[in-house]
């Protein structure tokens, strides 16, 4: 079979956020800024990486509530089950998804990638996957799986397992062991408190962690370890502290939502390819921040938007997006952007969102323009 129809049947009805992009004019129209009779309303605020998705390629029609449960077949080590779908051009693929089922059919050894979603499946039993050792993508999300309805080690003989998803299920904590093969983890919206530190360890190829939309309070330093990590999303959780150190492969990161007051020095400067941080809906205080805990070179977009604070944060001049707006700010510092505002000196800012602030249009330093001459939209 062709490659490319391989990855179709995979990635089939995958859906994402497009990547918001900003396009860069050469001349800077600061004159007609001042001069607008209205106000913008509002800002398209796209979100730089790809939503969470669920790895969902194939599937019938769902059976009714009317339609009896079958009986589980006879294990064969190749015969697909008769409850899924097996598909003879794509002969490596399982989908059980939509079907009602409430317990796990057999996996057949020559699976890889296996679709369980949008089911009522409660329980995963310990050997449930041990036949299964070749298996890739594993997709349990939207069910109603509990973590005391796991067996311990269910994951434990999927040495090749790359994507787990369990995101919207009744978790209460992280499974585990998990393999070091993995890639990807999705464990939004569960019901998850606490991280401990060594709850990931031994993950050194995992790139992206999902948490977000759970009751974590605490995640200690169980990132620190993840070497791989490109992406951590802890969003819509109970955090009061940021997590104990970043790995240095970070790119993205995503905080807001929680009830964080506070980062340490220097805390950003441990990732350097760091380039998104949101933290939009916190409660952040400048007495919570260092003069430079924002000034990393590697950060493209920074979102504090809906917090504390009572002055603009200094950052880096190759920051290009920043949102400040729904704080206490009243006072327009250049200092903040510009150490030294000259022809050779200037910052590479794009968009700066200052609106729900206590900042009055007329109180723009005159060096603004100067300093920010690379800014194509500016709100206050």
């Amino acid at each position: 079979m062709p490659r490319a129809t391989t990855l179709i049947l995979i990635l089939a009805g995958l859906c994402g956020s497009s990547l918001g992009q900003y396009n860069e004019e050469e001349d800077l129209a600061w004159l007609q800024y001042y001069l607008r009779q209205s106000r913008v309303s509002s800002y398209n605020y796209v979100p730089y990486y790809e939503e969470e998705s669920p790895a969902y390629a194939y599937s019938y029609p769902s059976a009714t509530d009317t339609e009896p449960e079958p009986e589980p077949q006879q294990a064969t080590p190749w015969r697909c089950p008769q409850e899924c779908d097996c598909p003879p051009n794509f002969s490596s693929a399982m989908y059980c998804d939509t079907r009602n089922l409430r317990y796990l059919p057999f996996v057949p050894s020559r699976m890889k990638y296996v679709y369980f979603q949008n089911n009522l499946i409660t329980s995963i039993q310990e050997g449930a996957f041990d036949n299964a050792t070749e298996l890739e993508w594993l997709a349990l999300h939207n069910n109603q799986i509990s973590s005391e309805k796991m067996g311990k080690r269910v994951f434990g003989k999927l040495q090749r397992l790359e994507r787990l998803y369990m995101n919207n299920n009744n978790l209460t904590r992280l499974p585990g062991p998990l393999p070091r093969s993995l890639r990807e983890l999705h464990l939004s919206y569960n019901q998850i408190s606490k991280v401990p530190s060594n709850a990931l360890e031994g993950l050194e190829n995992l790139t992206a962690l999902y948490l977000s939309h759970n009751f974590i309070f605490e995640m200690g330093a169980s990132l620190k370890g993840l070497k791989s990590l490109i992406l951590a999303d802890l969003s819509y959780n109970n955090l009061r502290k940021v997590p104990d150190g970043l790995p240095a492969s970070l790119e993205q990161l995503y905080l807001e939502y929680n009830y964080i007051n506070a980062i340490p020095d220097d805390y950003f400067q441990v990732s350097p390819r760091l380039l998104y941080v949101r933290m939009s809906h916190n409660s952040l205080t400048n007495q919570g921040l260092s003069s430079n805990t924002f000034n990393s070179s590697s950060i493209l977009e920074l979102d504090l938007s809906y917090n504390r604070l009572q002055k603009i944060p200094r950052v880096n001049t190759n920051l290009e997006n920043l949102y400040l707006q729904g704080n206490q700010i009243n006072e327009f510092s250049i200092s903040s952007f510009c150490s030294v505002v000259d022809v050779m000196n200037y910052s590479r800012l794009q968009v700066l969102r200052l609106d729900g602030n206590a900042i009055k249009r007329n109180a723009v330093p005159p060096d603004a323009p100067l300093c920010l001459r690379r800014a194509t939209v500016i709100e206050i």
